[in-house]
């Protein structure tokens, strides 16, 4: 219990501390609106493949802001540890004023990930560690021309961290119908190709999820997503809602 403590503890202080008092030269904010989908394929006693896909609007439906797939291997290490291998594929369209780009961006990640789960009472907390090697696609003038083309890739590494109450809030013959959930997530440049901020993103997450069944949950989240560019010149804070959809399959059981 007094380790358990601990980790609440040091969880509450790392919330504090990825709130940066950063302040770019340029504010923006978009009022963004996110279709999620997750999808968790048992395939083995400790064994998983998920797939994770998105599409980010901003400004309503106005603009296309970002998508993403995201498969990924997961391997159930003990009760509290599931450790993943994944991929992710992006592209970052035009939004915004000013907007972060000059044209749609692609980039390709290769990532691991831990996730360490304790249950506390009714409460459960995770604590999701991503270590993300980035190819972000480099925007650049075609000769003789007013047309931005994606000229190079450029490395860059980004280390994400993510702390997550879970909670029930409604039940129905002891199974839990609705539950709340709220954390925060830091998005931490590193290495040589960090940039100017130390923080790329930072997101506060507050939302309620409705138990359909054992294998499936639609969740609303609230979003207040902050990102700084690369150059800390723009920095945007975006109000964003959430929709997902979560499938949890068995493909051992005949």
């Amino acid at each position: 219990m007094k380790i358990m403590k601990k980790i609440i503890a040091l969880s509450i202080f790392i919330l504090f501390l990825i709130h940066p008092l950063i302040y770019a030269q340029i504010k923006s904010q978009n009022n963004n609106i996110w279709l999620h989908y997750v999808g968790k394929n048992k395939v083995s006693k400790k064994t998983f493949l998920t797939l994770e896909a998105t599409m980010r609007y901003a400004n309503g439906f106005k603009e296309k802001q970002q998508y993403f797939v995201r498969p990924s291997v997961d391997y159930q290490v003990n009760k509290t540890l599931l450790a993943s291998i994944g991929y992710t594929h992006y592209n970052t369209f035009v939004y915004g004023n000013p907007a972060l780009n000059k044209r749609p961006i692609p980039e390709n990640h290769l990532w691991v990930q831990t996730n360490f789960t304790h249950q506390i009472g009714a409460f459960r907390l995770t604590n999701r560690i991503r270590d993300e090697n980035r190819w972000v696609g480099l925007a650049t003038l075609k000769p003789n021309s007013n047309e931005y083309i994606i000229g190079d890739y450029a490395y860059r590494n980004r280390l994400r961290y993510m702390p997550m109450v879970t909670f029930p809030v409604l039940k129905h013959e002891k199974s839990t119908v609705i539950n709340g959930f709220v954390g925060d997530e830091a998005f931490i440049n590193i290495g040589k190709n960090a940039g100017a901020t130390l923080f790329n993103q930072n997101r506060l997450i507050l939302g309620l999820g409705y138990v359909i069944s054992k294998k499936s949950q639609i969740q609303l989240s609230y979003i207040k997503q902050r990102i700084w560019n690369l150059t800390d010149t723009i920095e945007e804070t975006n109000p964003t809602l959430r929709v997902s959809y979560l499938t949890n399959l068995d493909f051992t059981k005949n």
